[in-house]
């Protein structure tokens, strides 16, 4: 019997709770109005002292960040244009960080989806979305423990990866097979790393909507998709942001090499 799903309205903003007071936090694909855009307003929200912004689309970016430096102050909001399939750029984007002191939280949202057929599907449309989603993963997780070691700072690494990883979907063996990648990377990087007290976790939204998703996403999938949620909505961006602000603070010091779902779906 199928049971339909009776949308229930998002819950109020969660106020700040100065989670992450002083930190320094750099986050990739971080323009826009999508889950990265709602990480950087998040840890600003909770107190970070600087949030480096990076994305690939040099306007975009550059709104985002006076946006952010106008409600938050100046000093407290950097910018770097960064595309994580090229290494250059992303040690470009930490040294936006070094230059202030360092790296504390690195959350790493840099991602490229599509749909395809896997009978239909190129090499070059392989090796677009794995390069992107995660081998630039794999290029920020190894430049952010690289600098943390240096800097002798015990900090904690986020990456976005997705329930894609687990669960099947139509079209998607690129991505779901780049986001699992993600999963493997962060437990064992994790393993890797804690010896030097740093932690790297990640997160596996279901459905988080956005103007770009609903850009490159059907409408018909889209309602899909949602029919899947057990809330009959898909989460708002900032509360998929909010367990990154869990797992970049103090209260999840115990976690690390974990995988966090953030869905509402049914099993």
């Amino acid at each position: 019997m199928t049971v339909q799903r009776i949308a229930q309205p998002a819950p109020e903003y969660v106020p700040a709770h100065g989670l992450l007071t002083g930190r320094r936090v750099v986050i990739t694909a971080a323009a826009g109005a999508g889950i990265g855009a709602a990480a950087a307003r998040r840890c600003l929200e909770e107190g970070a002292g600087l949030v480096v912004l990076g994305d690939t689309h040099a306007g975009r970016l550059e709104a985002s960040a006076l946006e952010l430096r106008a409600e938050f102050g100046a000093e407290r909001v950097r910018f770097a244009v960064c595309d994580v399939t090229d290494e250059e750029q992303v040690q470009a984007l930490l040294d936006v960080a070094e230059d202030a002191g360092g790296v504390d939280v690195m959350i790493n949202n840099a991602g490229l989806g599509g749909t395809a057929s896997i009978l239909e599907m190129e090499d070059e449309q392989w090796d677009k979305v794995l390069n992107v989603t995660l081998t630039g993963t794999f290029r920020s997780v190894r430049a952010a423990s690289q600098r943390m070691v240096k800097n002798n700072t015990k900090g904690v690494i986020i990456n976005n990866a997705s329930v894609i990883g687990w669960r099947a979907q139509e079209g998607q063996a690129h991505y779901a097979a780049a986001k699992a990648g993600v999963m493997a990377l962060t437990r064992s990087a994790a393993l890797d790393v804690a010896p030097h007290g740093i932690r790297i976790n990640a997160v596996a939204p279901s459905l988080a909507m956005h103007p770009f998703l609903a850009k490159v996403t059907s409408a018909e999938l889209l309602e899909q998709l949602t029919s899947r949620e057990a809330f009959g909505r898909a989460a708002e961006p900032w509360e998929i942001a909010n367990v990154m602000v869990f797992l970049a603070s103090d209260y999840s010091s115990y976690m690390t090499g974990e995988v966090v779902p953030v869905s509402s779906q049914q099993a």
